[in-house]
């Protein structure tokens, strides 16, 4: 007697990011970072955000680390020619609808990104102001700062640094969210669209520590100030900050106006924080 099998699935909901996976008209978006061996950070997360939310990956090396989740051991940039290399080869094929720059950790890397940029005219750039480590060590040699202004911060649609990244930049010492505001206008006169300071790391600054369950990310246009809330997970997570502007990048690679490109990009951080496990014996890492 013939054996019946009989499958049954459950329910599957498909929204409209996971549609694009089967568009032949698939957007695209490029990540210019670093390489963690974790996948919990740089350029291996920000595949990973893009492919989740039906973006497809491209992809330039910045910079290797020797990292897990707690230590980075080691930092080597890739050299101006070879970076170059990938990036023309890769843009004389395919261009993006939308890109982001990781970290780039040395001038070369900086002055070479601006310059390809320019050349072949991209838009929606997304700049994370990689300049630590979540364990705190540095991602940048001397003079890489400066050269990110700059160079880069005036083709930016979007630059998202964190706070201490925002005061660094800045030269102001955020103390209050009066001086988050001050530190937004003073980074938006240095050329991007947009600014959007994360507020993850308040509790790291003792003038701004505060028992709170949610975050804040502000953002500035020009005309503006607009807050994006969200829920504080407990916990120390690695990789928010490239997963945030990954999400970023790829919502307006998707379409998106910025306001809504950052509201849906909390969201998911949101949601990936909140699902992220531990595989290591150091911070979490993010669930995409």
């Amino acid at each position: 007697m013939a054996i019946k099998r009989v499958f049954y699935f459950n329910k599957i909901l498909i929204d409209l990011s996971t549609a694009y996976r089967y568009n032949k008209q698939m957007k695209s978006a490029l990540t210019i970072a670093g390489s963690d061996p974790t996948c919990g950070a740089g350029l291996q997360m920000d595949i990973r955000v893009f492919n989740a939310l039906g973006v497809y990956g491209l992809s330039a090396i910045s910079a290797l680390t020797a990292q897990n989740t707690f230590n980075v051991a080691a930092v080597s940039g890739i050299d101006r020619e070879f970076l170059e290399a990938q990036l023309r080869t890769l843009l004389d094929d395919i261009r993006p609808d939308a890109l982001k720059t990781g970290m780039l950790f040395s001038v070369d890397a900086i002055t070479a990104v601006a310059e390809i940029i320019r050349e072949y005219g991209l838009e929606n750039l997304v700049i994370d102001p990689v300049t630590l480590s979540s364990t705190g060590a540095s991602l940048m040699e001397s003079g890489v700062l400066q050269a990110m202004k700059t160079e880069l911060f005036p083709l930016a649609k979007v630059i998202t640094p964190n706070i201490l990244e925002a005061s660094v930049i800045s030269g102001i010492t955020i103390a209050n969210e009066n001086d988050l505001e001050t530190a937004a206008s003073v980074l938006k006169n240095m050329g991007p669209e947009t600014v959007v300071i994360t507020g993850g790391h308040l509790d790291l600054l003792p003038a701004l520590k505060r028992e709170t369950d949610s975050t804040i990310e502000l953002l500035y246009d020009g005309q503006a100030f607009h807050r994006v809330y969200g829920e504080k997970v407990p916990g120390e997570f690695h990789g928010t900050g490239c997963a945030f502007s990954a999400a970023i990048t790829a919502f307006l690679a998707l379409g998106y106006a910025i306001p809504e490109a950052v509201a849906k990009a909390k969201e998911f951080v949101v949601k990936a924080v909140r699902d992220a496990h531990a595989p290591g014996k150091g911070m979490k890492l993010l669930h995409v």
